[in-house]
């Protein structure tokens, strides 16, 4: 297996620190809105990766934390008249139902920043004897430019980010660090009703980037398999998230680093974001979007690469399960009505084919859009299959798992068929075949009109009557 480190931006063999078991932490979201479907594209691809990790037979310990505490959530708590954590549990709540939605397995464990305040102050305090960073008036600064390899993870040079750094930082902090590069550790408290712990420094409370360290390494170890993130968690989230374990620990922090594509909008491809305006929340789409179509659409896109967001293609994704699901339905009829079986060594070579390519092509990188492509040929093959006078039932049945397998890596399920007829209706279907062998055509019409009023709709194949209830 093969996965695209970003900080070597190279493929490389991917090999778990310990056999068998892959430990691996992905950046969650700030609690203070609903998730955008940008932010919903983080979670469903690593949670595609994490699924196919699993496929492979890999024990995954999977971290994602909540930051749930930040200037933004302590502006929102202060707009909506709440305590940061009120707010923090409102959307901790929305997020598990939204991501429950979309079939995104929970996490190992979600670590909370407020939850990690002592870790965090003790993580700091070591960085500041380590000569990593310094305190000024109650604020915490990580020393960047003393980290030999600030910049690498994002293929930054240390000068420009000094000059732009120094262009976007306001005049009092400026005055008060060392270099403008700096970033905060840990923030002085500002206002007497903002959101606070002691420490060492005074009250206070911690910067964005240390809490992840922090987390990661409590939960994971000092180094890890696998961090994942958004593209725009490079930097600085990502860089700095490096600098600060690795200068404390003096190990390597995280051997692969893995980074997902945005999701983009209008002709533009402009990134959905919440800060351009431009974002549609997870929770207004499901009230009018299937979660099945919205996870498909966006699983089904290799993780690095964009996705465009539109109606249609969400539609289609809708369309491409519902021929999946039709594929599956007609597989239970036929297993259901063939009497005898007879085997198909070629549908089983082809099948043992396509199980090797799927693994062969979702090995390289994870790619999801050949190993689709893989599974929708082997539904061609297994739709003529089906057609025959008669099919290899154990075959058959063998596809039908090994699809849904397959198809749960991408986050979804499907519904086996209700086989199940009461008496009454059993009986209508027979009066009808008779009906039709006696051509006596008004009358089988008037039964299937009598059977849709039942909620039961039926199509005549060549290897006979075919029904279906209407909910399904």
């Amino acid at each position: 297996m093969k996965v695209f480190n970003t900080l070597t931006r190279t493929k490389e063999e991917f090999k778990p620190l310990t056999e068998g078991k892959v430990r691996m932490y992905v950046c969650g979201p700030t609690v203070y809105n609903y998730i955008h479907i940008g932010n919903a594209r983080s979670a469903i691809a690593f949670d595609t990766i994490r699924r196919y990790l699993e496929y492979r037979g890999y024990d995954v310990t999977y971290v994602s934390n909540f930051t749930d505490v930040d200037d933004k959530m302590i502006n929102q708590a202060r707009a909506d008249g709440i305590t940061v954590g009120e707010l923090a549990d409102k959307y901790i709540n929305a997020f598990m139902a939204d991501t429950g939605a979309l079939n995104i397995e929970p996490a190992t464990v979600n670590p909370r920043a407020t939850e990690n305040i002592p870790e965090i102050i003790a993580f700091i305090a070591k960085l500041i004897e380590n000569g990593y960073a310094y305190e000024v008036n109650g604020d915490v600064y990580y020393r960047a430019k003393k980290f030999a390899h600030y910049g690498e993870l994002s293929d930054q040079n240390i000068a420009e980010l000094e000059t732009g750094a120094s262009q976007h930082v306001n005049d009092e902090e400026l005055a008060v660090k060392e270099d403008p590069i700096d970033f905060a550790l840990w923030k002085a408290q500002k206002l007497s009703d903002e959101i606070s712990w002691e420490s060492p420094w005074g009250q206070g409370r911690p910067g964005w980037h240390i809490e992840c360290s922090v987390m990661s390494t409590k939960y994971l170890g000092e180094t890890f398999d696998i961090h994942g993130g958004g593209q725009d968690l490079q930097f600085p989230h990502h860089e700095n998230e490096i600098a600060q374990s690795e200068a404390k620990t003096g190990k390597k922090f995280v051997n692969y680093w893995l980074h997902n594509g945005f999701v983009t909008v209008g002709q533009n491809d402009e990134k959905m974001s919440k800060s351009l305006g431009n974002f549609v929340t997870v929770h207004e789409l499901l009230q009018h979007v299937d979660a099945r179509s919205l996870r498909f659409f966006m699983a089904s896109t290799q993780y690095r690469r964009p996705i465009r967001y539109t109606e249609e293609n969400l539609v289609e994704a809708g369309n491409v399960l519902q021929r999946m699901q039709n594929t599956l339905d007609d597989i239970a009829y036929r297993l259901n009505d063939s009497t005898t079986s007879v085997s198909s060594p070629n549908l089983a070579t082809r099948l043992d084919a396509a199980l090797e390519q799927f693994t062969t092509v979702m090995d390289d990188d994870f790619n999801v859009q050949n190993g689709l492509t893989v599974v929708y040929g082997m539904l061609r093959h297994i739709n003529q299959e089906i057609t025959k006078a008669q099919v290899d039932k154990e075959q058959l049945t063998r596809f039908v798992t090994e699809f849904k397998k397959i198809m749960l890596i991408f986050g979804i399920e499907f519904k086996d068929q209700d086989t199940h007829l009461d008496a009454q209706v059993a009986d209508l279907l027979w009066q009808r075949d008779a009906a039709r062998d006696e051509k006596n055509f008004a009358k089988s019409d008037e039964i299937r009109e009598q059977l849709k009023e039942m909620g039961i709709v039926i199509e005549d194949t060549p290897q006979g009557t075919r029904w279906k209830r209407i909910d399904d």
